[in-house]
């Protein structure tokens, strides 16, 4: 079992475990046989399992539901699959397959299905599979990838996978590689030959045996491959001028764990003795530390002169095993003096009875992580955390069950911002190992796994993986090309995050402060009827994760304010810093009136006057029909001195003033249930030839209905039309000059079709109005939206009654009715 942690580890534990849980086994009475399978499945007691499910689907039908059954004949052909019965495995997703279209978190056995053909020579009936899992995963994503909101983090968007470009390192061979890790200028990695059982004599130090080897520059690192992001394999081209490499050494030489001078992955580098001479090759890493057993893989202090590594239970002088006869693996300690590696020894928390390896220290040193399957773990192996308390390691700590699954968890590595990458069979990836993220805060889970997209995960094992804090690049291990451990480099071509964050902040134009609960309608190009909806917070935030690759239009309203459109772009946006956008609104503003100056006409209906004296005059009319008012009060406020002088009207609705010349004035009229009207006079020149001002005044009063001309709509539809804008602006203009006004949009129909459809159709208008003059800055606690289809036709055009279009078209109509005013 010693080899089990390194690279095999979770595939053998499966048949070493049979023998201990099947004996601790005990039926519950109550439980039912297809719940005691799944409770067998679940604990990886495989054998059990495989004779309950055999029995269930012998059964007369009836006794399992479609799903049970389905479920039943999944967990017995991947227990076929899982204890090496690849013939029984693919006769039973065979016959699953055959009879049943698998969807949802079903199709993960068609995947299964396809690597069991693969391991029974049948390649092309397994790329059938492997295309049709491919096919109904690509449809699974799309639908996750559909516009989401999370109420956690406030974002919004369409996340998309990042794209990743790969590169085959030359320095593979037949043997296995994989587990690298940072080390000076170079990688420390693992290799030899795959063995499947332990050895314990021999001569070691290759054969069957893994040792640690070096690549002292991994800029002058060759590629035999490049796999782009879309998939496409190409050859490299290796022959580059000296000017070329240095160029491409700065592309990649920015303050990362992946390029810079670093030691133990990150930042910061150190002087080595020269103890340490390697050629340009790949070189054994240290005679020391290669035993004649099992190393790597390995983690290095940041200082550049401790390692800590994986080793075979072996001392230097022999071998020791655990009770039950198993070598199993520990983690070693060893300096470096002099360029070489001296005092050797175990960390305390190593035992004879299980396994510890695969080390990851976080940047500081403070913090170890390593895999074990000791007892009183979630699964076949975990990760577990150690602290450096004063130079001694504290008792591990398990990272739980938000890290840890009931299968395989282990190959962690921690980057600079002490985020956690590891490798599990636990969870639903693509197959074999996957490799997951996970960010830590102080060592310990502080967010959900996530799972790598592909190209850097595949349908076999991936796992080793180390990367930058920004997962810029790095390198990480894989054995999907011909089935050996190779080492792979990878290149992060977009945005880490699938999608950009972007903050808003909105605020009052007038105070510059912060405006809450605006109402934000997203739109992006291509999904004309997917809106997306947020508000603001309190400070004014909104925080959104915009899919990549798009253009977006933000539509910010919030009542009271005028509505505010935003574009913005993430095309060709490869980094992963945030932006942010200020964003003001604006309070529409108060209309007031300005008098303008007209001729005196003899004919005008006014008693010619001294044409050298200034004056005001005009009429007071309903706004309604337009007649004259009698009993309106007029003031008239002298902005020079603060004089007012007052008159009530007559029958006849007219009024007149002088002015003085060279001061502006404040003309208002009022009257009990009608609506105030203001208007300025601004100030009338020594010099100027026009005297006489001309200010006919309109009032609006408690109850007016008044008709808006010209609002048409398209056939059973309610949009506003270009053409209506206008006529509705001029009602934004009446709202505006009369704070206080409030109305009630009514929108009619004719008579013609449903009466009820009629109704909703008129109600739909009469909202599409009020959204309108909302846009602009009207608040809505001031209108109410009314539809009263044909029940208030102006004529006798009712059902049945022949009438021409133009009687029908004076039906159609939109008008105002007004509720309060002052």
């Amino acid at each position: 079992m010693g080899t089990c942690i390194l690279k095999r580890w979770h595939r053998q534990l499966v048949t070493c475990a049979l023998i201990f849980w099947v004996a601790g086994i005990c039926w519950a009475q109550s439980d039912t046989l297809l719940q005691e399978a799944n409770r067998q499945y679940t604990l990886k007691a495989y054998g059990r399992a495989i004779e309950i499910y055999t029995q269930l689907l012998t059964e007369p039908a009836g006794k399992l539901t479609a799903d049970q059954r389905i479920t039943a004949q999944e967990n017995l052909a991947h227990s076929y699959q899982l204890t090496g019965d690849l013939k029984k495995a693919e006769l039973t997703y065979r016959d699953l397959t055959s009879t049943t279209e698998l969807t949802g978190p079903h199709i993960e056995s068609y995947l299964h299905y396809a690597q069991t053909l693969v391991g029974n020579g049948r390649y092309s009936e397994s790329q059938l599979m492997y295309e049709k899992y491919n096919k109904l995963k690509d449809k699974t994503a799309e639908a996750a990838s559909s516009p989401f909101l999370d109420p956690a983090t406030g974002m919004i968007g369409k996340k998309t996978a990042t794209r990743y470009r790969l590169e085959v390192l030359s320095l593979n061979t037949s043997n296995a590689e994989f587990s690298p890790m940072y080390y000076r200028d170079g990688l420390v990695f693992v290799s030899g030959k795959k063995s499947t059982t332990l050895e314990t004599s021999g001569k070691g130090g290759g054969g069957s045996y893994l040792d640690l080897f070096y690549v002292p520059d991994r800029q002058q690192l060759k590629t035999s491959q490049l796999i782009k992001a879309d998939g496409t394999v190409t050859k490299p081209v290796q022959s580059r001028s000296r000017k070329d490499r240095r160029a491409a050494s700065a592309q990649h030489s920015r303050a990362s764990a992946n390029d810079s001078r670093t030691i133990g992955g990150y930042a910061g580098g150190i002087t080595i003795s020269d103890g340490l001479r390697f050629s340009k090759g790949v070189q054994p890493f240290s005679r020391a530390l290669n035993s004649r057993y099992h190393e790597g893989p390995v983690t290095f202090f940041s200082d550049g002169y401790t390692v800590v590594f994986t080793r075979n239970n072996y001392d230097g002088r022999r071998v020791r095993q655990s009770t039950e006869g198993v070598t199993n693996l520990k983690l070693y300690k060893a300096i470096q003096q002099n360029g070489t590696w001296v005092n050797i020894e175990e960390l305390p928390f190593n035992s004879n009875d299980y396994s510890v390896g695969h080390p990851a220290l976080s940047k500081d040193d403070q913090l170890l992580f390593f895999a074990s399957d000791m007892p009183g773990g979630v699964g076949g192996t975990d990760l577990y955390v150690s602290r450096n308390e004063n130079g001694k390691w504290s008792k591990p700590v398990n990272l739980g069950k938000e890290i840890n699954t009931k299968g395989n968890d282990l190959f962690p590595f921690i980057d600079e911002r002490g985020n956690l990458y590891f490798a599990s069979d636990g969870r639903k990836g693509l197959g074999g190992l996957d490799i997951y993220y996970a960010p830590l805060v102080n060592g310990q889970s502080a967010g959900p796994v996530e799972h790598l997209d592909a190209p850097i995960n595949s349908d076999q094992d991936d796992f080793g993986l180390i990367t930058d804090g920004n997962r810029k690049g790095g390198y990480f291990s894989t054995n999907r090309q011909k089935g050996n451990d190779d080492i792979f480099r990878f290149v992060r071509e977009s945005s880490l995050y699938g999608c950009r964050n972007l903050t808003l902040r909105f605020y009052d134009e007038l105070t510059k402060l912060p405006v809450d609960s605006v109402s934000i309608d997203i739109k992006a190009r291509g999904e004309e009827k997917k809106n997306r909806t947020v508000l603001t917070r309190k400070d004014g935030l909104v925080q959104l994760c915009l899919e990549s690759n798009n253009d977006f239009i933000f539509r910010a309203s919030k009542d009271g304010y005028v509505t505010n459109t935003v574009g913005f772009s993430t095309n060709a946006l490869t980094d992963d810093s945030p932006s942010r956008l200020e964003i003001s609104l604006n309070k529409p503003p108060k209309i007031v009136d300005t008098v303008q100056y007209v001729p005196a006409l003899a004919n005008d209906g006014w008693d010619i006057v001294d044409s050298q004296k200034a004056r005001v005059r005009g009429m007071i009319r309903s706004e309604k029909d337009r007649k004259p008012i009698e009993g309106v009060t007029i003031n008239l406020k002298n902005d020079c001195d603060g004089a007012i002088r007052q008159l009530i009207t007559g029958a006849d609705g007219r009024y007149e003033f002088e002015l003085t010349e060279g001061c502006d004035y404040t003309l208002s009229a009022s009257k009990e249930r009608y609506g105030t009207n203001t208007s300025r006079i601004k100030k009338i020149g020594h010099k100027s030839t026009t005297k006489v001002l001309s200010a006919d005044l309109n009032m609006l009063r408690v109850g007016d209905i008044v008709q808006l001309d010209n609002i048409y709509y398209d056939l059973d539809k309610w949009t506003i039309r270009s053409d209506a804008s206008h006529e509705l602006d001029k009602l934004v203009a009446t709202m505006q000059k009369y704070p206080s006004l409030t109305v009630e949009i009514r929108s009619h129909t004719d008579s013609r079709g449903d009466a009820v459809y009629n109704r909703y159709l008129s109600a739909q208008r009469a909202n599409s109005v009020v959204s309108y003059l909302a846009s602009k800055g009207i608040s809505r606690k001031r209108m109410v939206a009314a539809g009263y289809g044909e029940s208030l036709l102006l004529n006798g055009c009712a059902n049945d009654v022949d009438c021409t279009e133009a009687e029908h078209q004076r039906n159609r109509r939109t008008e105002f009715k007004v509720l309060s005013i002052k």
